[in-house]
Parts: structure tokens; sequence; C-alpha cells
């Protein structure tokens, strides 16, 4: 059995993260942070399901002022959890937030550092110091700022908008991306501000849990014992999405590690809750079942029994309890027996293909169409789930290839650095394609980007 991981405590509003207290449950609202309206409804109906924390992209100061209408309109229905900013690719933004909110999310690869051109640049030992100089000044005024408000931070780490500089000295490893936190962590250390929580995240769970656990060991190194929030980004919907978080998210949970967490799925934002909320709930018994699963071990093969109320548990709890076990490389085949009698929950057929899902959420064996889509937010300005539709209706019968839909460029081309092709919101009723990290067409009308990206990707299977 595993045991937590001790972690210091970040005071966050009225709720504590991290040493005993409870893993804490949160999502993110899709809506334009400037509808105020909008925002208090989504922020009730996940607060409703369980939330315990709000999070709503503020890309410009009238986003971030707006953060304290919905606070207050929230706190006079009676709703007291939280709110979170969440900023990129300008620190003034944060600045702002810090006063308003009582947690403001940035990310390290776009804080300070320009934005992404994803070429290679190169450094001299004194040019990289003067860089993590400036991010030094930018950063400890922020902190400063917080310490009046008294404001938690998340240092919000996304793979997929690694900065040029990071990529460019470390490339494109969990090295780079545990260096890039640590960068931000040994500030707030030395300016004793521990009222932060961690993120390291990916769409591909291999990276997201090797890069998670680096950073636990350097942080012990560095006797640092912030809290971390998991999650995996852009996992998409249905059943890939929660086959891909409970993987993911579950293989770390398993081992004691996790302070809150975010199921990221391409969908209403309160649909992530209660998965969110099992998976928690699920770490006793899934950490037995690991445990058992890997003592039986045969010709490269993990063998899982299970019984589960439901066909949704059913699903959380294999992937949760066998998802390490495959990351690692114990095993690369997976056989899923059920314990029940319900026809429901032991169908061989459907036994065999949730056994696929989950290896291929592991990145061990590819059985149909993989889907990279981010779950949304105040960015996004088209109609994310209908194009999701659209595009699965369309390329489903590609076995092996990938596809990131991504509602704007935060973690657009970085992220689908796993992706053949993207799909990437770039402004309103516009859309550029990608192929890999490529821009192939830009701002194409909405209406027309479905069948464009089709067209490519056509063309290039006939080539």
């Amino acid at each position: 059995m595993s045991t937590r991981r001790i972690s210091s405590v970040a005071h966050v509003g009225n709720i504590a993260i991290g040493g005993d207290n409870p893993i804490r449950i949160q999502s993110m609202a899709t809506v334009d942070t400037n509808d105020t309206e909008g925002c208090v409804a989504q922020a009730k109906r996940i607060i409703d399901a369980g939330g315990e924390l709000v999070r709503f992209t503020t890309q410009g100061t009238r986003e971030a002022k707006n953060m304290a209408n919905i606070s207050q309109r929230l706190k006079a229905d009676g709703y007291t959890q939280p709110l979170v900013a969440d900023v990129h690719f300008n620190a003034n933004v944060a600045d702002v937030a810090a006063q308003l909110c009582e947690k403001v999310r940035i990310n390290p690869g776009n804080y300070v550092d320009p934005a992404r051109t994803f070429k290679h640049l190169e450094y001299t030992d004194e040019e990289y110091a003067a860089e993590l100089q400036r991010l030094d000044e930018r950063l400890v005024s922020f902190i400063n700022i917080c310490k009046e408000h008294h404001t938690a931070v998340r240092v919000g780490v996304n793979h997929g908008s690694l900065s040029d500089r990071i990529m460019s000295r470390y490339g494109d490893t969990p090295e780079g991306i545990v260096e890039s936190c640590m960068e931000f962590l040994r500030i707030f250390k030395r300016e004793g501000f521990g009222d932060v929580v961690i993120s390291i995240k990916a769409s591909n769970t291999v990276v997201m849990v090797q890069s998670v656990r680096l950073l636990v060991q350097q942080m012990d190194k560095e006797d640092m014992h912030y809290p971390l929030h998991l999650g995996v980004t852009e996992a998409g919907e249905g059943e890939d999405g929660r086959i891909k978080s409970a993987v993911g998210i579950g293989a770390l949970l398993t081992e004691g590690i996790g302070d809150t967490i975010r199921v990221s799925l391409s969908e209403e934002p309160e649909a992530e809750i209660p998965v969110a909320r099992k998976l928690v709930e699920l770490i006793p018994e899934c950490t037995r079942l690991r445990a058992k699963a890997e003592a039986g071990i045969k010709d490269d093969t993990i063998t899982l029994e299970l019984d589960a109320p439901d066909w949704e548990t059913f699903q959380l709890k294999a992937a949760m309890a066998v998802g390490a076990l495959l990351i690692d490389h114990k095993a690369t085949k997976l056989v899923i027996s059920s314990q029940t009698s319900n026809t429901s929950l032991s169908s061989e057929a459907s036994l065999t293909s949730l056994a696929d899902s989950i290896l291929q959420a592991a990145r061990i064996k590819f059985t149909k169409t993989e889907y990279i889509s981010c779950p949304g937010c105040g960015r996004t300005l088209y109609n994310l789930q209908e194009t999701i539709a659209k595009i699965k209706a369309a390329t489903s019968h590609l076995v092996g290839l990938k596809i990131g839909i991504m509602g704007c460029i935060v973690n657009g081309p970085g992220e689908m650095a796993d992706a053949d092709y993207g799909y990437v919101g770039a402004g309103r009723g516009k859309i550029s394609l990608y192929r890999g990290k490529e821009c192939i067409e830009k701002n194409i009308p909405e209406e027309e980007a479905v069948e464009r990206l089709l067209q490519f990707i056509n063309e290039d299977r006939q080539a």
C-alpha cells in the first residue's frame, strides 16, 4: 500500500490544499470571463456538482478586473469557494488578478519569456543567466503583491507551452519541464512565499507521469514540499477522455502523489467533477488492485479481475489500477475480466475494447484514432464540442492517426507536438490548421475549417 506524499499546506481563500487535507477537486469555466451572468451560472453548476475551486481564463486586464464582479455575485448567493485567475502571456494581468482573486495561475512557459517560435536558440551561460535575472525581478514584484493580498499561486507548467529558452537548453524532455518549474520555485522559496501549488501537465500520459515523478525527486533534493495539482491536459471527451485521465492521474494517486486534481474533459465543466471525485474515492482499492496485478504479471501480460456497480466506474477502476504498470512498461499486454454476472459489465467485446483503450492511453498500442482535444475556456471562440463531433465522425476510421483540436494558441501548437494534425482557434470565427507543429494554413473561416483539415489529411495519405 502506498502512503500519501507529505506536502506543505497552501492556503487558498477558505480552503487548504496539501498536508493532511482531503484531495481537492476543481474545474474551469468555459464561458467568456467578461460574461458575468454566464460565469456565475457556470461556477454555480461546478460548485453544486462538488467543485471546490473554480478557475477562469483572464487573458487581459478587463477579464481580470471582472473577476471581482463574478466573486461578488457568487458570494452574495452564498458561494464562497475560491476563484482562480488563469494567466498566460501577460505578467501585468497576473498583478491585477492577484489583487482580486484567491489564487492566480501563471505559466512559466509564457510568464516572462516571449511567445514560442519553435526555433532552437543559442544561449551563452551569461545570456541564459541574464534571462533568469529578468525573470527573477519580474516574479518578485508579483510575489510581493500576492503577499500583500494573501493570494495563493499555482505554478502551472504545460508540456505544450515550454519556452524556446527551456526547449533550446533542455529539449522536449521531462528534465526541461521540471527545470521550467524549478526556476520559479527557487524564487518563491527564497522569498519565503509558501502558498504555492504546482502542476505539470501533458496530453501524453507517459510524459505527465514521468515529469511529475521527476519534479517530486528534484523538490526533495532542494527541500521543497509544495502541494501538487494533477491533470492530463487535452484528455478529450467521453470514454477516451475518462480513461486517459484515469491512467495518468490514477498512476500518481496510487503512488501517494497528488493534493488536488482536475479531469480535463471536452464537455461541460460540471461533468468533470463526478469523474474526479470517483478517482479520489477509488485510491485505496486501486492501490491494492495494482499491487495484485503487478505480482501476477506473466508473459508480458497484466491480468486484471474486478467488479464495479456501473460501466464508468469499471473503466476508471481498470485504468487507474494498471496505469503506472503500463507507463513503466512492466508489461505491454492487458487482459481484463469481470467478476460480475451483469452482462453489460462482462461482455468479452467490451472488455477487450476497454483493454485496448487503456493500452492506447498509456501509449503502448494504438487501435483507433487518437484525439487530443482541450476542454475549452473563455479563450475558445468556436463551438468546441460540435467541432470535435464533426472531426471524429469523419476520421474515426484512421487508426493510429493523432489529431489535436485546440480552442486557442496557449497550448495549441506545442501540445500537438505528439499529433499528426491540428485544428486551433486563431480568433473569433477563425481557425489555423497544422501538420505537426507547422502551420499549413492560417485564419480559415470556421465554417470551412473542418473540410479543409480533412482535405489536407486525405491529400497526405494519397501522396
